[in-house]
């Protein structure tokens, strides 16, 4: 298994040799649409690129960090959100390191192409990051690509299948609501699915009845 995905050079090197495809130039139409229904509060958008979506939820009021490998994609964010005029928190660093600074501390986490762009044996602990970082009641709101890549195909991007997701995502969470949304960029229709989990209260706050 292909495993240079783990290091921040890889993803280095695909922004400075004009190779992050994923990459799509400005916001995500489908969250720009989702950061208008927004309570405030404090989001973390994790794989978050040159921050075009952070953008977004800062200029909705939001107290925005973002978290990226590559150095120059947080270098990037930083520049385009001193020329919006509006502030968020960049940290150049391994997502799985965000619960040992960062714990029960977001209202929000925002998903898109990061999943797919880790191990695919990492999964079950990506779910734990989000779940510690995000309050009680907080939610990842996920756009979930690429749901048609064959399962056997190398990656990154790793192929990502809805029953993995629901799978991964079923005991300690909510499944609040599942689309394919209408705002899908062209190239992305029918090869993302919105899903938006909710996470529930820690068994442990419970007392024992039994």
């Amino acid at each position: 298994m292909n495993k240079t995905g783990d290091v921040p050079q890889f993803w280095e090197e695909k922004y400075q040799s004009g190779k992050a495809y994923w990459d799509l130039g400005g916001p995500t139409p489908v969250f720009e649409e989702l950061a208008a229904g927004l309570n405030n509060g404090r989001v973390c958008i994790i794989g978050s690129g040159r921050g075009y979506d952070a953008i977004v939820f800062a200029k909705r009021g939001l107290e925005v960090t973002i978290v990226d490998f590559a150095p120059s994609a947080i270098e990037a964010a930083e520049r385009e959100a001193r020329k919006a005029g509006v502030t968020i928190i960049a940290r150049q660093m391994d997502l799985f390191y965000l619960p040992g600074e960062y714990s029960d501390e977001f209202d929000y986490v925002i998903e898109q192409t990061c999943f797919c762009a880790i191990d695919p044996g990492r999964r079950r602990e990506y779910e734990n990051v989000v779940w510690r970082i995000l309050k009680t009641g907080g939610k990842l709101i996920g756009l979930w690509f690429p749901i048609d890549k064959n399962h056997s195909s190398e990656g990154p991007p790793w192929s990502v299948s809805v029953a993995e997701i629901k799978r991964l995502f079923g005991k300690r969470w909510e499944l609040e609501r599942e689309e394919f949304p209408e705002l899908s960029i062209k190239p992305r229709k029918g090869r993302e699915k919105l899903m938006i989990f909710r996470k529930l209260p820690s068994l442990d706050h419970f007392p024992d009845w039994s």
